[in-house]
């Protein structure tokens, strides 16, 4: 999994998602850098790599087949879009593996992969084209929400973009052909563990002090009893707390999956907002943690 990140955030990235291995590159200023990380059943190679991609050699488990990923970050900049498919190109000297580029180029392959705003000028579309046929890469296809970046929180002024894609050489899709590009809405995820540990989060619950206050008095015994009593209490009630909260969210993500989907006025821009803000609660929430 290859995405533009902050510096800090990266090993809570690699906890929550379950990714033991990484490699990152440092960022540039306030800028994130860009990190790909992987589990354990995976052998990653480094290859190269600069600000703007990251090149490995990836053999799963149990396989001999080996082949070769880039995560991408192309230059949001006009001034900088040449500098970009120059990069691509050299990487692309390299035909002789099954070769993946993934992640974000910033930048349509059409024009219908825009909607809203100043129309894209046609001929940093076609250097775009032009630079994935000299690499022999095409599109993977894709699941999932199509426009991948917006701007914009009315109708008149909304500007949705598909600038998040996989292409792929022939060799590649020849070894995984039913292979597509799936884009997720990012949630957190949280790893628990079986030591107890008061977490802080459940200081924000408004129940918190009645559930320690029913807990200790309707327990007989010792001191140490009763601490115990409301250890098992606490985890418990925390659990169906999580448990509902995963499920509100999940919720929430379809929601926005669905609403993202739709043409846009501004009831649905209204709903996406109100959507997204629920789901950043929740989200917050874990931040806590």
């Amino acid at each position: 999994m290859e995405t533009k990140i902050d510096k800090q955030c990266m090993e809570k990235v690699r906890r929550s998602y379950g990714f033991s291995n990484g490699i990152e590159i440092e960022a540039e200023g306030s800028r994130g850098g860009i990190c790909l990380v992987w589990k354990e059943d995976i052998k990653v190679t480094l290859r190269s790599f600069s600000k703007n991609h990251i090149d490995v050699m990836v053999k799963e488990e149990n396989t001999n087949v080996e082949w070769r990923f880039i995560g991408f970050y192309g230059s949001p900049y006009i001034n900088c879009k040449n500098d970009s498919w120059t990069l691509l190109r050299k990487l692309g000297e390299d035909q002789s593996h099954p070769w993946q580029v993934k992640e974000n180029f910033n930048e349509i392959m059409y024009t219908f992969e825009k909607v809203g705003g100043t129309p894209r000028d046609e001929r940093k579309i076609e250097a775009f084209q032009e630079t994935l046929e000299d690499c022999q890469l095409e599109d993977i296809g894709y699941s999932g929400v199509w426009f991948t970046w917006e701007r914009g929180n009315f109708a008149e002024t909304n500007i949705k973009e598909r600038l998040e894609r996989g292409v792929v050489n022939e060799n590649w899709k020849s070894l995984f052909p039913t292979a597509v590009f799936t884009i997720y809405p990012s949630k957190n995820i949280y790893v628990g563990n079986s030591q107890f540990k008061f977490e802080a989060w459940w200081t924000t619950e408004e129940s918190l002090e009645e559930e320690i206050k029913a807990s200790w008095e309707s327990t007989i015994g010792t001191i140490l009893e009763k601490l115990e009593k409301l250890q098992e209490n606490l985890k418990e009630s925390a659990g169906s707390i999580k448990k509902e909260r995963e499920g509100l969210k999940r919720k929430l993500t379809k929601e926005l999956e669905m609403l993202m989907a739709k043409k846009r006025d501004d009831d649905t821009i209204a709903k996406i907002i109100k959507t997204k803000v629920d789901l950043n609660m929740e989200i917050d929430r874990d931040e806590i943690y």
